[in-house]
């Protein structure tokens, strides 16, 4: 999953406990590999997933306000137009001691949102 290096940062320090998202999979995943977009373009390392809450954008940030560390305007700006909301709600983390390159999961392009591995 490519998120941005701000919020991979607050993910694995414990600050972040929900990522948020427009679209949600469409297969069973019980961990994400967390892929930190431009400027760092690695894979920083994985968090299992705890839950996923459904919901409207407007319920959601006011249920999670405090542990999505984001705006209100970036949220709502991310979810303009968009009726449900997704929070995935973040488990147990694992930081890989040394980022790793896509290479090395076979993949050779970032993904734009998520891709799925083996």
């Amino acid at each position: 999953m490519s998120i941005k290096p701000q919020y991979v940062d607050k993910i694995f320090s414990g600050e972040k406990v929900y990522e948020l998202r427009r679209r949600i999979f469409q297969k069973k995943v019980s961990t994400i590999v967390i892929y930190a977009t431009s400027p760092v373009m690695k894979v920083i390392g994985e968090v299992n997933i705890d839950s996923i809450v459904i919901d409207s954008p407007e319920n959601i940030f006011r249920r999670f306000e405090k542990s999505i560390c984001i705006t209100e305007d970036n949220f709502f700006n991310y979810f303009f137009n968009k009726n449900v909301a997704y929070a995935i709600k973040i488990g147990a983390v694992c930081k890989y001691s040394k980022p790793k390159e896509l290479s090395y999961f076979g993949i050779d392009r970032a993904p734009q949102s998520y891709i799925y591995l083996k």
